[in-house]
């Protein structure tokens, strides 16, 4: 979603913030805008389009500051303009704040503002806050926000700077992620830790209902009801080069071939050669040997990995899941599970707005939570208290990939734990079983690096299909969510129609659509126990005249009689495969787009993390 940056402190600030406003373009925007300390009054300079049309826009100014705030919009309230780009400002002009998030009751508040007399420009929600923060009381910025703060519902995340306040920052939390950086006499402030890191790792993540005045040489953090808040600060263990694209066309490419380290970085010190040992787990072990139900629960792509992880479950731990939209669990006004159920929740960010609101919800039902999340120190995975890092490394393209992967991996090292403490693994796999597996999930890093080596093939099946305008993904069993995910990756980057479906069920529907015009892909690993049937599922495609893409394992012949181009993968445990089967279709997406002209990092409408409900 929105992007937000501030600074306070000796250097000149504007090249501060147009350098995190860039750190923050991977989000998701239509506009950008900066404010800054001008002398003895404030200077809001914004404009609708790129980053690079601001830059355009003060090519020629000279400014000496050094403290302000900047923001990239995503529009909710009101369309993308100059007009409702960030920063928005008070009637005097003395007051300018950027917000994330949204103000559910801002038309009752704007009413009310409008009858004593204040102007408004813009039709967005979040122009009300400077002006109510204008209307407040108090005798300090601190305790004008503070009471402003009262009056607002819903989710935000906000930065206040008043030419009356000119040595500090103000910065709200409720329900928008914040943290501060923390510099030598400097400090800064931002939405998201990439743009923190070419000038500070040291940061405070701000909890929900939270207050920090910002200074140069100090900071001060309260909570809503002015309680002086005593905060740890935390490491980033994130690296500069890390969200750099390191001579890659595009993040999204650089992310799929970084796949092999981030699943070595996930399973490295975990996966043994008889067990798994999870540390982030210990503590808490007992609430999920003790469950009977796992609920998990994601969105978009973590989603997907939750279908996978649901077998996970079932196959390695013998235990019953079940998988939940997070949105629908938050709308469900009392969901119903079984007694003595946990839940496990996955994001990449550990920001999910609706992810988040689910485990609030379930907690307040009493059910513990656990969580697989990538960024250390985030929402989620504070909430959660217990669960599972990736470590996957900084994931900077909008299009989820290695997130993925190491998300389905995390799980399969979850459920073996699991299944091999409560014994469950021991009744009913044999030792070399375990053993065997153990040494595949070890292989993965190096078999994905070997799919790596196909991707001038893959370059050319998407040179033959790229003109397309409707394409079906088809799986089965554990390789449906990896047919899912395939067409997700496909119509989110490329902007073409694309649809997954269990394979079996073409023939309740999806059949109707087969014809010469549309690329039908098949994931089919030839060691699955559906095999023959997907094999089937294959040839009704080509008896209708279809286009038929397989995944397949090496060495399998017989897909050479059935299908028209075939994407080899290496073999490897069946329960594997879905890690395997999904490069390949990341591949075949991003030179889709490619060959389309698609912007691949940041595709239209999308942002990197949903904040906001």
């Amino acid at each position: 979603m929105c992007g937000i940056i501030g600074y306070i402190g000796k250097k000149q600030v504007v090249p501060i913030l147009i350098k995190g406003l860039e750190s923050l373009e991977y989000r998701g925007y239509d506009s950008a805008g900066f404010v800054i300390q001008d002398g003895k009054n404030i200077k809001v300079i914004k404009k609708a389009g790129k980053i690079k049309e601001l830059k355009k826009k003060i090519a020629k100014e000279k400014f000496n500051s050094h403290s302000g705030i900047a923001h990239t919009r995503w529009a909710t309230h009101g369309k993308p303009s100059e007009i409702n780009a960030h920063p928005h400002s008070d009637c005097n002009n003395k007051i300018s704040i950027v917000h994330n998030g949204i103000i559910e009751n801002y038309r009752f508040l704007k009413t009310k503002l409008i009858k004593k007399g204040h102007r408004f420009l813009s039709e967005t929600d979040s122009e009300i806050i400077a002006h109510l923060i204008e209307e407040m009381p108090g005798k300090t910025l601190l305790e004008k926000v503070q009471l402003a703060t009262k009056k607002l519902k819903g989710a935000y995340g906000i930065l206040v700077i008043s030419s009356d306040y000119p040595k500090e920052i103000i910065v709200v939390r409720n329900g928008s992620p914040i943290l501060l950086g923390l510099g030598k006499k400097e400090n800064f402030v931002a939405s998201d830790a990439a743009a923190l890191l070419g000038y500070t790792k040291k940061v405070i993540y701000l909890e929900d209902g939270q207050i920090a005045q910002l200074k140069a040489n100090s900071y001060q953090i309260i909570d809503f009801s002015k309680k002086i808040v005593k905060s740890k600060i935390n490491e980033i263990d994130w690296s500069l080069g890390e969200i750099e694209k390191c001579g890659y066309d595009h993040f999204m490419l650089k992310e799929i071939h970084e796949q092999p380290q981030s699943i070595r970085d996930t399973i490295a010190g975990r996966v043994r050669e008889n067990n798994v040992k999870l540390g982030g787990l210990r503590n808490r072990f007992d609430e999920l040997l003790n469950a009977e139900n796992i609920i998990l629960s994601a969105c978009g792509t973590s989603w997907h990995a939750c279908l996978i992880g649901e077998i996970f479950f079932e196959i390695l731990a013998g235990k019953a899941a079940e998988v939940n939209y997070a949105s629908e669990l938050v709308s469900t006004v009392k969901p119903k599970f079984p007694p003595h159920s946990t839940m496990l929740v996955i994001s990449q960010s550990g920001e999910t707005k609706d992810t988040d609101l689910a485990i609030q919800k379930m907690q307040a039902e009493n059910m513990s939570v656990f969580g697989i999340c990538n960024v250390v120190g985030s929402t989620i995975a504070r909430r959660c208290g217990a669960g599972i890092y990736t470590h996957a490394g900084p994931e900077i393209g909008v299009a989820s990939t290695k997130a993925f992967t190491t998300q389905i991996m995390a799980l399969a090292m979850m459920a073996f734990n699991l299944g091999d403490k409560d014994g469950f693994l021991d009744q009913n796999f044999s030792k070399k079983w375990q053993k065997g597996f153990l040494k595949e999930i070890i292989k993965i890093p190096e078999q994905i690096e070997e799919i790596l080596k196909t991707d001038k093939e893959i370059k050319k099946l998407a040179k033959l299909f790229y003109k397309k305008n409707n394409f079906l993904f088809l799986g089965r069993g554990i390789n449906f969510p990896v047919a899912l995910e395939g067409a997700l990756k496909l119509k989110e980057i490329s902007y073409i129609h694309a649809e997954g479906y269990p394979a079996a069920e073409m023939k309740h529907g999806p059949i109707a659509l087969i014809d010469e015009n549309i690329p039908v892909v098949f994931i089919a690993p030839k060691n699955d126990a559906v095999y023959s049937k997907i094999c089937s599922n294959i040839e009704e495609v080509k008896a209708r005249g279809g286009i038929v893409i397989a995944v397949a394992t090496k060495g399998d012949r017989y897909i050479k009689k059935i299908a028209d181009h075939i994407i080899y993968v290496p073999e490897t445990s069946w329960l594997l495969t879905p890690i395997l089967n999904t490069i390949p279709l990341q591949l075949l997406a991003y030179y889709i787009a490619v060959l389309k002209g698609c912007n691949v990092d940041q595709p239209r409408n999308l942002a990197k993390s949903v904040t906001v409900e």
